[in-house]
C-alpha cells in the first residue's frame, strides 16, 4: 500500500515543481525592460530636382523602304532587247536611262504607214486651202514641211475658220492624225525609260525572252525617295511634334541619320492599336543604308513645362515617389505628364531642390532615416 502511494505522489510533486519553476521564469522575463531597436539608416541614390522644360520622346521601330516601288509590265508583244543598263537584280540606274526595250520593228512600220496616209491626205487638202484661204495656206504648208517619219507629229494648227475644218474632215486629216498619234503611243510602250534614279530589285524575264501583253518584266525601287513606316501607339500620336527632325539608328550598321515626318495615318490597327507614321530619310549620309533595313526612330515630342525626368523604377504604386527630408524618407504623391520607355516625366508634386530617391526601395516606410548619395557629388 505504501509503495502504491509513493508511485502516485512523486509524479504529482514533479509536476508541481515544474509548474512553479515555469511561473518563476516567466515572471523574471516579464520584469526585464525591453531593449528598443534603432531603425537602420539607409544609404540611397538620389537626384536633386531641377524643374525645366523637357521635350517628350517617342521611340518606334520600322523598316526603310522605297517610297516609289515600280513593277514593269509589258503592254506589247516582242523580243526583249538590251537597253543602256544591264537588266539584272541589284543593277543601279539613273533617271532617263533606257532600261530595256521590246522589238519595235513592226510597230515602226505600222506607224510609218499610217503617217504616210496622213501626209497624203494633208497634201490633198493644201491646194484647196491655197485657193480659198490664201492667208491660212502658209501655216499649213509649214506644218506639212515639218512632218518627218523619224519623229512624232506635233499638234495640228489651231483652226478658227469652219470651212477649213470641213476641208480637213472631208479628206480624213483629223482621223488619220489621231491614228498616227495612237500608234506613236503604242511604239513608245516598247521602251522602258527610268522615271527616277534607283535600283533593279528583281527580273522575271531576261534579254532574248519574248514578252506578251500583261507579262511581268521586273521590279524597280526609287533610291531618291526613301521612307520608314513605323507603328506608333495611339496614345503617343498626340505627342508627336512634326516640326522637328526624327533621328534614326540601326543595330545592324553604324551611323546616325535624320528625317522628317511626311504623313500620319488616320487608320488604327485593331490588333496592335497603333497608327502608321511615315518618315522620309534625308539623302545626306544615306548611301550606306539598304532598302528593307530595320531602323529605330527617335521621334521628338511636345514640350512639358516645369518638369523633371526620373527612371521608371523610382515610381511606386503608379504615382508615388520617395523623397529625403530632414534625413528621413518621405512618401510623396506626384503628377505624371508622360511615361516613356525607361523614364517618367513628372510635372507636379515636386519642387526645385527636392531630393528624390531613384533607387529601387524594398522593405522601407515613410519616416525611416536615410542618407542621399547624389550623383556627381564627392564622398
Amino acid at each position: 500500500m505504501k509503495m502504491k502511494f509513493k508511485a502516485v505522489i512523486w509524479p504529482v510533486v514533479i509536476l508541481a515543481i515544474g509548474f512553479v519553476g515555469m511561473r518563476l521564469l516567466i515572471s523574471m522575463r516579464s520584469a526585464e525592460t525591453p531593449r528598443a531597436q534603432q531603425p537602420r539608416t539607409r544609404i540611397v541614390s538620389a537626384e536633386v530636382v531641377k524643374l525645366q522644360d523637357l521635350p517628350a520622346t517617342i521611340m518606334a521601330f520600322g523598316r526603310l523602304k522605297s517610297a516609289q516601288p515600280v513593277t514593269l509590265v509589258s503592254e506589247v508583244s516582242g523580243v526583249i532587247q538590251q537597253g543602256n543598263v544591264i537588266f539584272q537584280p541589284a543593277q543601279s540606274f539613273r533617271k532617263g536611262q533606257l532600261l530595256l526595250k521590246i522589238d519595235d520593228r513592226q510597230a515602226t512600220l505600222d506607224l510609218n504607214s499610217a503617217k504616210s496616209d496622213f501626209l497624203t491626205a494633208l497634201a490633198s487638202v493644201l491646194p484647196e486651202i491655197k485657193v480659198d484661204f490664201p492667208d491660212e495656206y502658209q501655216v499649213w504648208q509649214n506644218y506639212f514641211d515639218g512632218c518627218h517619219f523619224d519623229c512624232n507629229l506635233s499638234a495640228l494648227p489651231e483652226v478658227q475658220n469652219e470651212k477649213i475644218k470641213l476641208f480637213l474632215s472631208r479628206f480624213n486629216v483629223y482621223k488619220l492624225f489621231y491614228q498616227v498619234r495612237n500608234l506613236e503611243i503604242l511604239k513608245d510602250k516598247h521602251y522602258f525609260i527610268a522615271p527616277f534614279s534607283g535600283s533593279i530589285v528583281s527580273t522575271d524575264l531576261r534579254i532574248g525572252s519574248t514578252a506578251r501583253p500583261g507579262t511581268r518584266l521586273g521590279e524597280l525601287i526609287n533610291l531618291e525617295n526613301m521612307e520608314v513606316e513605323v507603328p506608333v501607339a495611339v496614345k503617343d500620336v498626340q505627342w508627336i511634334d512634326r516640326s522637328k527632325p526624327v533621328q534614326f539608328t540601326s543595330t545592324e550598321i553604324p551611323g546616325n541619320w535624320s528625317g522628317n515626318i511626311l504623313r500620319i495615318g488616320k487608320n488604327i490597327d485593331e490588333r496592335t492599336q497603333t497608327v502608321q507614321v511615315f518618315i522620309e530619310v534625308n539623302k545626306n549620309g544615306r548611301e550606306n543604308l539598304y532598302n528593307g533595313i530595320f531602323l529605330q526612330a527617335k521621334i521628338p515630342g511636345l514640350i512639358v513645362e516645369d518638369a523633371f525626368v526620373i527612371p521608371r523604377q523610382a515610381i511606386y504604386n503608379e504615382n508615388f515617389v520617395y523623397l529625403i527630408r530632414d534625413g528621413k524618407l518621405d512618401y510623396r504623391q506626384i503628377d505624371i505628364a508622360r511615361r516613356e520607355t525607361d523614364t517618367v516625366i513628372l510635372n507636379g508634386g515636386i519642387a526645385d531642390g527636392d531630393t528624390l530617391v531613384v533607387d529601387v526601395m524594398q522593405g522601407v516606410a515613410s519616416g525611416m532615416p536615410a542618407i542621399a548619395r547624389v550623383a556627381g557629388e564627392g564622398g
